[in-house]
């Protein structure tokens, strides 16, 4: 008799609805703190146009930008943006998530300000643009204003970035910063300004340039009107500057401090700096401030802030101690 083989065993079938391949997790409504970062990170991008541009406000490289961007893409099953030699670019898609994610972060800061004003502590981000090198006047009333505030209020995250005083005022004007500190601000709408303190800017040239080594006596404003100077912002002035300022050449321009201090040390160009910032390259024997008379520039620093709901109480109370301070 012959025996008929043992029918092999069948094979168990899948559960209905699924397939042999795994479908990724994806996202299902529930937002995790990592989305909240990478969505941060993508508004950013969004906003400076580029992930190049965002490096700076972000404090990341491109790689790492891009890595966010990435997951975030996988995380939503969405395609947000285009870059590469074409440049960047926000899909349709990515537009709508940009909507969703400022009406997110808005909705978020409603919260913590409804929980502020009935707990009557503060909570949430406090970001305080402010313009470069302002450090250099040491001690001011901003620098007790922050610790009399940070010291009260633990619990508000301060993030503090600098940037040129023009980027100060665009970073308040657009919403980015909760307030600023920056120099001869444009009256706007909702605006509110609170003076400051004053800066001394005076006029020097580098250890290359012909005016380095000639007699101070020497140096009258006609030698100066056949220098190369760097222009100057239209917050600073003076009486003997606006009588001078007419018969200068100025061939260049620079936004901060540091940029500024780099074209005159270069010994091609007479510049104005603060007098704290170049002291000590005065003292190393890299400038020489040309004195003409006493001519110097002033400038005034302003705390600029344009409230909102979502802000008013942390504004509101940064100010206080800030005018406190002065």
């Amino acid at each position: 008799m012959i025996r008929q083989p043992a029918p092999l065993p069948r094979k168990a079938a899948a559960p209905r609805g699924t397939g042999t391949r795994r479908k990724a997790d994806g996202f299902h409504g529930q937002v995790a703190e990592v989305d909240l970062r990478q969505l941060r990170v993508f508004r950013t991008v969004a906003e400076h146009g580029g992930f190049a541009a965002a490096e700076v406000a972000l404090g990341k490289s491109k790689s790492s930008i891009s890595i966010d961007i990435a997951a975030l893409e996988n995380r939503l099953g969405l395609r947000l943006c285009t870059r590469g030699r074409s440049g960047f670019a926000l899909t349709a898609q990515g537009r709508l998530v940009l909507e969703a994610t400022e009406a997110l972060f808005s909705d978020i800061a409603q919260f913590q300000q409804r929980i502020n004003e009935a707990t009557g502590t503060l909570t949430g981000r406090f970001c305080l643009y402010v313009p470069d090198n302002i450090q250099i006047h040491g001690e001011t009333a901003l620098v007790r204003a922050i610790e009399t505030f940070t010291t009260r209020y633990p619990a508000v995250f301060m993030d503090i970035r600098s940037t040129s005083a023009r980027e100060v005022e665009f970073a308040v004007l657009n919403g980015q910063a909760c307030a600023g500190i920056t120099l001869n601000p444009r009256h706007a709408p909702d605006v509110q300004t609170t003076a400051l303190f004053h800066e001394q800017l005076h006029l020097f040239c580098g250890r290359r340039h012909p005016l380095f080594s000639m007699p101070e006596s020497e140096i009258t404003p006609a030698i100066l009107a056949e220098q190369r100077m760097i222009t100057v912002s239209g917050a600073a002035t003076s009486p003997m500057w606006d009588r001078l300022r007419p018969h200068l050449t100025f061939a260049a321009a620079a936004e901060n401090v540091d940029s500024r201090a780099l074209l005159i040390l270069s010994g091609n160009y007479l510049g104005f700096l603060p007098e704290p910032f170049a002291r000590p390259l005065v003292h190393n024997g890299l400038l020489r401030r040309i004195v003409l008379d006493g001519l110097q520039l002033e400038t005034s620093f302003y705390f600029l802030a344009r409230p909102n709901p979502e802000t008013g109480l942390m504004h509101d109370t940064f100010r206080a101690i800030l005018e406190a301070a002065c």
